[in-house]
């Protein structure tokens, strides 16, 4: 496979892959829209904090690699459309399951079948996941690829993930990192929303006492 991308550009291109389908009527995408959709803080991982900027770097990027296309229509504000697959004249030759799995993995990483056949719900209709993996496998060893490989399975889970290869090769220690942050990220999430909620409480349970002392007249 010639093309190599980074982790934005990737992020960006998922976008579009899940913007065409999910929400057909604001599709094609301005710069605005895009990079709305890039820090969404569901379905996303890692959120990111893309600027408009930022964002229009990649999108410029991924046009000189025709991969995104200017889709300017008469009004004022610029608006683009993919094309990685789905026309005579995309860079890929995918099928809308394939296209699927490979948007999931651009915008959140490495994935299970079980988790893939999941979070493709919008995008693809898989009837079971021995379905997701024909098309994982074909995808491992397409002649134009591979465009993903099977990652060696984690201590204690029942199912190897599947990555794709549009950024280059996997480095596992790379990937352990970046697994141990995400998974740090949200234990802190979970631990600062714990925490919020406790203080609420707190602060509830002092006005109750307060509103107790007052009408026992303690004050």
């Amino acid at each position: 496979m010639k093309t190599e991308l980074t982790f934005e550009q990737t992020r960006v291109l998922g976008v579009f892959l899940e913007k065409e389908v999910t929400t057909p009527d604001q599709y094609p995408l301005s710069i605005n829209a895009i990079t709305t959709a890039c820090n969404q803080k569901s379905n996303r991982e890692p959120v990111v904090e893309f600027s408009e900027v930022d964002v229009q770097n990649l999108v410029d990027e991924l046009v000189d690699l025709r991969l995104l296309a200017d889709a300017r229509a008469s009004g004022r504000v610029t608006k683009y459309r993919h094309r990685f697959y789905g026309s005579e004249f995309s860079a890929f030759s995918f099928n809308r399951e394939k296209a699927a799995i490979l948007c999931v993995l651009f915008l959140r990483g490495p994935q299970t079948p079980g988790e893939l056949r999941t979070r493709t719900g919008r995008l693809a209709n898989f009837t079971d996941v021995g379905q997701v993996e024909a098309c994982l496998t074909e995808l491992a060893h397409d002649e134009n690829g591979p465009f993903v490989v099977k990652l060696a399975r984690e201590p204690g889970k029942r199912e190897s993930r599947f990555a794709h290869l549009f950024s280059g090769e996997i480095n596992p220690d790379e990937l352990a990192s970046h697994t141990l942050t995400t998974q740090s990220s949200v234990a802190d999430s979970e631990l600062a929303a714990q925490v919020a909620q406790l203080s609420a409480e707190v602060e509830t349970l002092k006005s109750e006492l307060a509103a107790i002392k007052e009408a026992l007249d303690l004050e």
